[in-house]
C-alpha cells in the first residue's frame, strides 16, 4: 500500500476520531457498514464535532486507509487520565464553589452527559514542583532522624488531595490511582535536603515503610493505591524543587531487599512500577528487571515523554513480555502548538504512540492549573494543565471520551481479551477496538486542511467485490497512516515530502 507522508505545518493540526457501531457491522447484512466520525482541532474551533457518517468502501484516492481485525488482541487497558497534583487539588477544592467543583469532576471522571470518564490518575507522595510549598510526609522538628516514622502524617493532603481524589472515586469507583514520591524525607538523604541528593542505604528499610504508610493512610481515607513508583525521574536532580537521584543498582537493591519483600506479605498490595522517567535511557529499567532479586517484584515500567522516542517501550516489553508499560507523565505547555505540533502530536505520540508500544495507561501531568501555570514551587513555569482556572481549556478530550478501560487495546488492536496477548516480531499500527457495542479507531486527520474521512475496507482484500454483503465483524482489520497490520508503519514524526 502506498503511503503519502508530508511535512508538518504545526499551526494547522487536527485529530480525527472514528467510532464504528459494532451492531451495524453485525446486523446490517445487506448494507455497507458505517463509521461515526468526530473531529477535534488544535485551535478548538471544533471539539468533538460530529461529522457525516462514513461508509466502508474502496477509494484509493484517500490518504488514510483503515482496516479492522478483531482477531488481533493486545494489552488490557487501564485507561487515560491526568495527575491530581497538590496544585490541581488545591485549585479544584479551594478556588471553585461546591457546584462548580462537582460539575467539573463529573465532566472529567463521569460518563453521563458526555463526561470524559477518566479512569487513571497519579498522586505525589509529598511535594512536587506543583505544590505550594516543599514538604515530605515525615518532617520531624529539626530534621532529626525518625526511622520509626513517629512523625509520619498525611495532614498536608487532607485539605485538598484527599477530598478531591475521594470525590473523583465517588464519581468513578473504577478509577485507578497510582502514586510517586519526588523525594524521600530530608533526614533519609545524603544531603539532608528535599532538593537533590540521594537515599542513604541505611534508610532503605525506613523509606520502604514510609511508602507503605502512605498506602495505608490513603486506604483509610477510602483511596486504594493501585501502584507505586519508588522515585519520580530518578535520573534527574532538579535544583529548585524536591528530587532524588536513584540509579538502577540502588533501585534494584531497594526493591529486591526492602520494598518488594514487604509488599509480598500483603494481600491486595499495590504494584511496583520501575523507572518513571524518560524514553531515552531504557537501560535503566532493564537494569532493574534483569536483577534476580528485584525483577520478580516489578510489575511494570513507567515512562515519561520528555526525552527519547516512544518506541523505546517496545524493546523493553519484548525483553520482559510479562511486564506492563505505562506512560505516567507528559505535560503540555505554552510552547504548543508551534514547537511540539500541539494536539496532533499529543494524539500521535502520547495516545497512539504509547499504546501502540504496549502502554496500558496514559497520564498527562497536571489535571488543573491556573492562568499562570501554577501554583508551583520551582520547576516548570510554562506548563499547562488539562483544565485551566476558567475551565475553558481541556487537552486530550477526544480519546478519553470515546475510550473506556477494559479488556481492549485502544488505538491498537480490535477485539477484547481477558488478558493481554504478547505479540513478538512486529509493531502494529493503531487499530480499531470494539468496546461496549462500539468500534473505535484513532487516526491523525489531514493536518494541512480540513480533515478528510478515512477509507474503511474489509481486511486483506483490495477488490470490494470479493467481500460478501453479509461479512461479519471478524472479517475486519484496522490500520492507519497507510500501513496494514503485518507491514511496518513509518513513525508519524518521520515526516518528509
Amino acid at each position: 500500500m502506498k503511503t503519502t507522508i508530508r511535512r508538518r505545518k504545526p499551526l494547522s493540526a487536527s485529530v480525527m476520531l472514528v467510532a464504528i457501531l459494532a451492531s451495524g457491522l453485525a446486523t446490517h447484512a445487506h448494507a455497507a457498514p458505517q463509521a461515526q466520525v468526530w473531529v477535534t482541532t488544535s485551535d478548538h474551533r471544533q471539539a468533538m464535532q460530529a461529522q457525516a457518517p462514513v461508509e466502508f468502501g474502496d477509494d484509493s484516492a484517500r490518504r488514510l486507509h483503515i482496516e479492522v481485525d478483531p482477531e488481533q488482541r493486545y494489552q488490557h487497558m487501564v485507561g487515560f487520565g491526568a495527575s491530581i497534583t497538590d496544585s490541581s487539588a488545591w485549585l479544584i477544592q479551594h478556588r471553585m464553589s461546591p457546584e462548580q467543583r462537582d460539575a467539573l469532576l463529573r465532566e472529567l471522571f463521569g460518563r453521563e452527559n458526555g463526561g470524559l470518564g477518566l479512569s487513571f490518575t497519579r498522586l505525589t507522595i509529598g511535594a512536587s514542583d506543583f505544590s505550594r510549598h516543599h514538604y515530605s510526609l515525615d518532617d520531624p522538628p529539626g530534621n532529626q532522624p525518625d526511622p520509626e516514622l513517629k512523625h509520619f502524617s498525611i495532614e498536608p493532603n487532607r485539605g485538598d488531595v484527599v477530598p478531591v481524589t475521594r470525590a473523583a472515586l465517588a464519581i468513578n469507583p473504577k478509577l485507578q490511582v497510582m502514586a510517586s514520591p519526588w523525594s524521600a524525607p530530608a533526614w533519609m538523604k545524603s544531603n539532608n535536603r528535599l532538593i537533590q541528593g540521594t537515599l542513604r542505604p541505611e534508610y532503605y528499610d525506613a523509606f520502604a515503610r514510609y511508602l507503605l504508610r502512605f498506602v495505608d493512610a490513603y486506604a483509610a481515607e477510602g483511596i486504594p493505591i493501585f501502584a507505586l513508583t519508588v522515585q519520580n525521574e530518578p535520573d534527574f536532580e532538579p535544583k529548585d524543587y524536591p528530587g532524588m537521584r536513584l540509579n538502577a543498582p540502588a533501585r534494584a537493591r531497594f526493591i529486591g531487599d526492602h520494598l518488594g519483600p514487604l509488599l509480598a506479605t500483603r494481600k491486595n498490595a499495590p504494584q511496583i512500577f520501575d523507572w518513571d522517567h524518560n524514553w531515552d535511557k531504557p537501560q535503566e529499567p532493564l537494569g532493574v528487571l534483569n536483577d534476580p532479586a528485584a525483577g520478580k517484584y516489578v510489575n511494570a515500567v513507567a515512562w515519561h515523554c520528555y526525552g527519547g522516542e516512544v518506541e523505546a517501550q517496545t524493546p523493553v516489553h519484548e525483553a520482559f513480555p510479562d511486564k506492563d508499560a505505562y506512560l505516567t507523565e507528559c505535560s503540555g505547555g505554552d510552547w504548543e502548538p508551534i514547537i511540539s505540533g500541539g494536539l496532533t502530536l499529543q494524539a500521535r505520540e502520547q495516545v497512539i504512540g504509547a499504546t501502540r508500544n504496549w502502554a496500558r495507561g496514559v497520564l498527562f501531568w497536571n489535571l488543573a492549573l491556573d492562568q499562570d501555570g501554577g501554583p508551583h514551587a520551582g520547576g516548570c513555569d510554562t506548563c499547562r494543565g488539562v483544565v485551566n482556572n476558567r475551565l475553558a481549556h481541556r487537552r486530550g478530550q477526544p480519546h478519553r471520551r470515546v475510550l473506556r478501560p477494559g479488556p481492549c487495546q485502544p488505538l491498537r488492536a480490535a477485539g477484547c481479551a481477558p488478558d493481554r496477548l504478547r505479540g513478538r516480531g512486529r509493531r502494529p499500527g493503531p487499530r480499531g477496538v470494539p468496546q461496549r457495542g462500539r468500534w473505535f479507531a484513532g487516526a491523525g486527520g489531514d493536518q494541512f486542511g480540513p480533515p478528510r474521512p478515512p477509507l474503511f475496507s474489509w481486511a486483506g482484500r483490495a477488490d470490494p467485490a470479493l467481500h460478501p454483503a453479509g461479512a461479519q465483524p471478524g472479517d475486519l482489520r484496522v490500520d492507519a497512516g497507510g500501513a496494514v497490520t503485518q507491514r511496518a508503519r513509518p513513525r508519524p514524526r518521520a515526516l518528509a515530502e
